[in-house]
């Protein structure tokens, strides 16, 4: 499967569509716990990551939102 993860190119080697958990899991993002997940332009509920289904062309962005300063 053929994605844009954080911008860039990515292959994973499933064929039909994953979960997000399992795309995390595949793609070894660290800090899993803490990393928001916007599919194809729309912020992720944690609570979909094992339902909702990352396919074939899909865009991933990981983020992750530090607070600081004073």
């Amino acid at each position: 499967m053929n994605l844009t993860v954080n911008g860039k190119p990515a292959t994973i080697g499933e064929e039909t569509a994953v979960s997000i958990t399992h795309l995390l899991e595949a793609l070894q993002v660290e800090q899993r716990e803490y990393v928001t997940v916007e599919l194809n332009g729309d912020i992720m509920d944690r609570g979909d990551f094992e339902k909702a289904t990352v396919k074939d062309g899909d865009s991933v962005e990981f983020l992750y939102f530090m607070g600081g300063g004073r």
